[in-house]
Formats: C-alpha cells, structure tokens, sequence
C-alpha cells in the first residue's frame, strides 16, 4: 500500500525496523541489566533499586517459580497489584523463567478476578496483601495453586520496610483481614530462589510473554496473546520513535499509571531497554502525594492520560514541580483535549504528544512525531513497520478524508485471543487487518483523526455525532473541570446530545455553556441536556471517564 505518512516522518525515523533484532523480552532485559548494571532500573517512595540488584531479584524470583513452586514454560503467572518495586522483580522473574505473565488490576471485584484466573489458567499470583481478601472470596474456584503475598515496603531497606508496612496495616488500616493457608512472602520467595539455579529457558518470537485482558467494559473480558515477537517489536518501533529525543542511560521517566495496563506496561519496557530510570508511582490519585515525588525528582519523561494531566493543571502545588529538564511528555488510553494540551504547553513548553493503540497491537500503532509543535487533534501517523488504513463494513478501503472504521497491519499485533478462535475471526479480516473499533479518518499527509468508539457514537437525526468532538468543545469553556457527551433518546430526533459536566467555576450555568458549544459547533452536535455533578465523573483505572456508567438504563 501507499504509506503516503511517512512523508511527516522527522529526520532519523526508519520507515522499517528490525523486528527479529532480539528472540525475547528476555535477551532484551537481561542485555540491558548487563549494559547499565550500576545505574538505578526503578524507583518507588523515595527508594531505588538498580539495574544489577534487579536482575538479582528478579533471578532469584524465577528460580523459585521454576524451582519450589513447579512451573513449566508457558505456565501462567498472575501479578495483582499497583505500582511498586515487586512489580518489575515479579514480571522480569517470570517472563525470564519461561512462563507467561497475566497482568491483574487489584481493585478487580471478586467476580471480575475468578473470571480472569480461570480463564487464563494462571497457576501462581502475586497479590499484595492490601487485596488478598478479594482473593480469598474465589481462590477455591480458581486453578491457582501457589500464591505469593508481598507487602508495600517488602523492598524497601529493612528500617523503612518496618515503618512503611507497620503504617500502611496498622494505623493507615489499608489491609482488609484476609486468611489463605500456605501464603508465602514475596521475601521468603526471593530467599528460597536464591538457593536455585535458574534454568536457561530458550525463548522465540511466538512464544507468549502476557495474556493481557481486555473488554471487561463492554463484555466478557478476553485474554489478547500478546508474543514476545509483538512486545519486542513494539519496543523496537517505539525506541526507534523517540530514539532521536531520549538518551540511553540518561533518562529519567515517571510512570503514574498501573503497569497492569498495557500502555504502560509497553512504555515501562521501552525505557527499560535504554536503561531509564523509572519512577513508580502507586497511587497517582493523592495528588499532594504524586506532586511531592516530581519535585523531588528531575524528570525527562512522563506518561499519562488526559485526565490526570488535567488534574495536574488544576492542582496549585503543580507549579512548584521543576520542568526544566521535560523532554517528553506522552498521552494515551483517549482523546487529549485541546484546553489541556494548550495550557501544558504553555505550563512546561513541552507539547502533549498523543499516541494511539490497543491492547490487542501491543499497544502503540499511531503516533504524532516528538517534534509538534502544538495540539494537532489528530493521534499522528502510522509508526515504522506498520500499515494503518480506513475501512467500510464490508472491509473495503475508504477515501481520504472519509470516516470509517481504523484499521492496523503490523508485527505488533496479537497472535489472538485466548481459547477464543471465534471472537478473534470477529476482529481480523481475511487479509490480515485488525479492526480496532475506532471511528476516524485519514487525511492527504496520512495523518489519523479518532473520531470516536462505534458503540458512543450518537445519531441525531441521521446525523451521526462523534462525542470525542463535543467534549473537546465544551472543555474549552474555563468554567468546566469535566465533561462526558452521551446520547440520550429523543422523540424527535431518536438521540439528543447530552453533557455530563464538573464545574470548575461555580457560577457556570446551562445556558452559558449552551451558547458557548453554539458558537462551536453545528446545529445537530449542540447538547439539547446539561446535567451538572458535583463529584468527578466515573473513570477507569487509568482515568478513561466511563460514558456507558453515565447513560440511563432506557439510553443503554
């Protein structure tokens, strides 16, 4: 096909990269341990670990798997827990030993977590202890056999272990009563691997490195295969992406959002791979608490959604945060509204640089370059060794300019879902494209434009209205904190336009935010409903806000 983007490609960026360079996240990590063995890997409240005490660890936590708890290669290895230092010492420990790691989110009901561990098959799960009792609400249906509890200062040197985990149980009461027999401690897990050899397990490019769910919100969650080939090859198109802004061994990254969630997971391990030092933040909801750790810490780089960017902008201490060193700032999981990428711009002279994927592609396919200038509304071009087109529901190729369904071709994409042959032939066409369920468009320089998610998209009157597009106007307004734009049935025109809307400015009434979306959009898109809430908007996890928990049940 015509990759007419990768005109807009900056100076230095390959159309084509060597996918096959590494056999496995494993070569990549344990040459990255041996490269920058005396630079710090992770840090996490105010303590860090380094590259050589990482591979350490991480050696000795994939003896005990394969050693004392009996795994064999592809065996499933669920992690449940936030950002913390166990968090890398597990998922290297079980991806080097051969096995495949199922990435869990802790706050999981108890529903959602028996679904996920008998479906993936997992056999052993780390779980912090803050969570175990959801844990011991359907261990007993579940095929795990061995689980490992860890405590939040578990790495931290022996002082502040005591202190840490003695506030978090017992003044703080963070740790719901929980009792599972046979439990063993993160710690005494890394002693008993000690006393291992860890086997040298070959790994190739198709064997799994996560089975990473997906689709909870909208169905039965399903497990994307994710190979080492997808993860390697989307470490090697990401680096080769920003390869020309960030320096090997010299970087200094702040991931906020969890590691269970695959935009930072993959982020995690690019700057892993050029021997970063990233800091971990657990909760990046205490904001008091998140914005301390950036001004203790000079940072080049940082991940997040549009979301906690803009409460960071709202948040008055930010400004006391030193950006001078900001090279990159990136986004993901949704849109980035133009107000927030205006006022960030202006705040660090760093742009937001939107980028764009899915669970299913490892994740990142579409990408605007590190050098923009300004918000461009668009989530950018196609990276290296990856095909991007805009097709109809019979799979055929739209014109420029024309909206359809986006749809990806490229080493990244997922082998498929989990036991699920069916569900996969859903989203693969006969050729090889993956349908990502997004609405956009490509424009004349090959440029994407996310228009929005099939399922939000709101027909009024035949009109079809994209709620990325409203939400993006009425957040221009400085009297609004939040927004979420959803359809609501109308007798006239089948669907009206309504905004679910946080002030930040307490006097803001309907009807001057009517007439401010009036100037700013056509007829059919201006809300006909205003409702305003006092408390933030239901989001996910990582901040995406949940349209589907805004809409009436007679809407839905």
């Amino acid at each position: 096909m015509d990759r007419v983007w990768l005109k807009q490609y900056p100076q230095g960026i390959p159309a084509e990269v060597d996918v096959k360079a590494y056999a496995s996240l494993k070569d990549i990590f344990e040459r990255s341990c041996a490269r920058f063995a005396d630079l710090p890997a992770y840090g996490n409240m105010d303590h860090s670990i380094t590259y050589r005490e990482l591979e350490a660890a991480s050696r000795a936590f994939g003896a005990y798997l394969q050693k004392v708890a009996g795994l064999k290669k592809g065996d499933r290895v669920a992690i449940m827990m936030p950002n913390l230092l166990q968090y890398p010492v597990a998922l290297f420990g079980a991806l080097r030993a051969g096995f495949t790691v199922v990435n869990v989110n802790p706050l999981y009901t108890p529903r959602e977590l028996e679904h996920q561990l008998r479906d993936s098959g997992a056999s052993v799960i780390v779980v912090l202890e803050n969570f175990a009792s959801v844990l011991q609400q359907v261990l007993g249906k579940t095929p795990i056999k061995t689980v490992v509890t860890t405590q939040i200062g578990d790495l931290f040197p022996a002082v502040k272990r005591l202190l840490v985990n003695f506030v978090v149980k017992h003044v703080k009461k963070m740790v719901p009563a929980w009792n599972i027999a046979g439990t063993i401690d993160f710690n005494a897990a890394l002693a008993a691997g000690r006393a291992q050899t860890l086997d040298d397990v070959p790994l190739t490019r198709e064997d799994l490195a996560f089975l990473q769910y997906t689709g909870g919100t909208t169905g039965v969650a399903k497990g994307a295969m994710l190979t080492h080939g997808n993860m390697v090859a989307n470490l090697q198109q990401v680096a080769a992406w920003i390869a020309h802004d960030l320096l090997d061994g010299k970087e200094t990254t702040v991931i906020p959002l969890p590691l269970y969630h695959v935009f930072a997971l993959t982020v995690n391990l690019v700057f892993m791979k050029i021997g970063a030092h990233t800091i971990l933040i657990t909760n990046p909801r205490d904001l008091p608490t998140f914005i301390a750790t950036l001004k203790k810490t000079p940072f080049t780089a940082m991940i997040g959604v549009n979301t906690l960017y803009n409460a960071l902008l709202n948040a008055p201490e930010f400004a006391n945060v030193n950006l001078r060193q900001v090279k990159v700032t990136v986004a993901g999981g949704m849109a980035v509204q133009r107000s927030v990428a205006e006022r960030w711009k202006a705040l660090t002279g760093v742009p937001i640089v939107e980028g764009y994927g899915l669970t299913e592609t490892a994740p990142v396919v579409i990408a605007n370059a590190l050098n923009i200038k300004d918000w461009t509304g668009n989530i950018g071009v196609p990276i290296p060794s990856t095909d991007a087109a805009v097709l109809d529901d019979q799979g055929k190729p739209l014109p420029v300019g024309e909206v359809g369904e986006i749809c990806i071709r490229g080493p990244q994409a997922m082998k498929g879902y989990w036991n699920r042959p069916d569900e996969t032939a859903k989203v693969f066409t006969a050729d090889g494209w993956f349908r990502t369920g997004d609405m956009g468009y490509m424009d004349a320089n090959g440029a994407f434009k996310i228009t929005d998610r099939k399922k939000d998209m709101i027909i009024v009157s035949g009109f079809k209205v994209f709620p990325n597009e409203v939400e993006d106007v009425v957040m221009l307004h400085p009297g609004v904190l939040e927004v979420a734009a959803i359809g609501e049935r109308d007798e006239r025109s089948g669907e009206a336009v309504k905004i679910i809307v946080v002030r930040k400015d307490p006097a803001l009434t309907s009807e001057a935010l009517l007439e401010h979306c009036k100037q700013h959009l056509t007829g059919y898109k201006v809300p006909k409903l205003v409702e305003f809430r006092a408390e933030p908007l239901p989001k996910t996890n990582i901040g995406k806000i949940l349209r589907r928990e805004l809409r009436t049940p007679a809407a839905a």
